[in-house]
């Protein structure tokens, strides 16, 4: 199937590792010129040469979303951009109950406004070509809040509320907008979570993964092109009815409707 992305630009926030780089490989991989965005420039780099080692056409561009003055370079450098994936990294786990007021909005500067930010920067030009997508990675804590993950779980859902509510904004412009919400995919982020929890919990860590993995039908760990491929089609002509929605990766996991 054809997506019909040959042309289109793509800028993907958090393209340096995990599914952040698995979904800029994946627009690459349908004709997407694509712009690399995080905050390690040697890791951009690196993921650019890969994705034109292989025929694609990539650029990387280093960006603190932290930082409004830097997400306004980043987006006056990408030019016209057709294509946003928001894909902020995951906060700090632990108790919700002892979020201090500096993290919560450290945390919040990046997850929500950084989202709201490079949107405010890219829809003009999306909404006056009448074509653009929006998607957002979000997290399955968002349907079914996961334990010691609290920052993640509340802003999360803000993003959800955000992109809903957008979404109705600027539909009849042909710019879609959505969130994805990735169950337990395989990368270096849920390693991290999974070392945590084994530290947390003083088991091994394989048997935090093998409890893990129980409690998803499919018995595994998603697979970064698996999520990525799912992104891609939700950038694609072929999704142009798919808006306002917030979609599942997830093997099942979620047990609610």
């Amino acid at each position: 199937m054809d997506f019909g992305l040959n042309g289109r630009k793509a800028l993907v926030i958090g393209a340096g590792r995990g599914l952040g780089l698995g979904i800029a490989q994946a627009l690459a991989q349908e004709g997407a010129s694509v712009v690399l965005s995080g905050r390690t420039q040697g890791a951009l780099d690196t993921a650019a040469q890969a994705i034109a080692d292989t025929g694609g056409t990539a650029e990387a561009i280093r960006c603190d979303l932290a930082d409004a003055a830097s997400i306004d370079a980043l987006a006056k450098a990408a030019g016209d951009v057709d294509i946003l994936i928001n894909n902020c990294g995951g906060p700090p786990p632990g108790p919700i109950a002892d979020v201090p007021d500096d993290v919560w909005m450290a945390q919040f500067n990046i997850m929500f406004l950084g989202n709201c930010r490079l949107a405010r920067h890219l829809l003009p030009g999306m909404r006056s070509r009448g074509w653009g997508r929006i998607v957002n990675v979000v997290s399955s804590g968002v349907m079914q809040p996961i334990p010691n993950l609290g920052i993640s779980n509340a802003l999360r859902l803000a993003v959800v509320g955000w992109s809903k509510t957008l979404a109705g904004e600027v539909a009849a412009d042909n710019v879609t907008v959505n969130c994805l919400a990735p169950g337990r995919i395989h990368t270096d982020r849920v390693d991290e979570l999974d070392a945590k929890a084994a530290e947390r919990t003083g088991k091994k860590i394989d048997e935090v993964r093998t409890a893990s993995r129980a409690t998803i039908p499919t018995g595994r760990y998603g697979r970064v092109e698996e999520f990525a491929s799912y992104a891609a089609f939700l950038c694609s002509d072929q999704a142009s009815y798919i808006t306002g929605s917030v979609h599942r990766a997830d093997g099942g996991m979620i047990k609610g409707l």
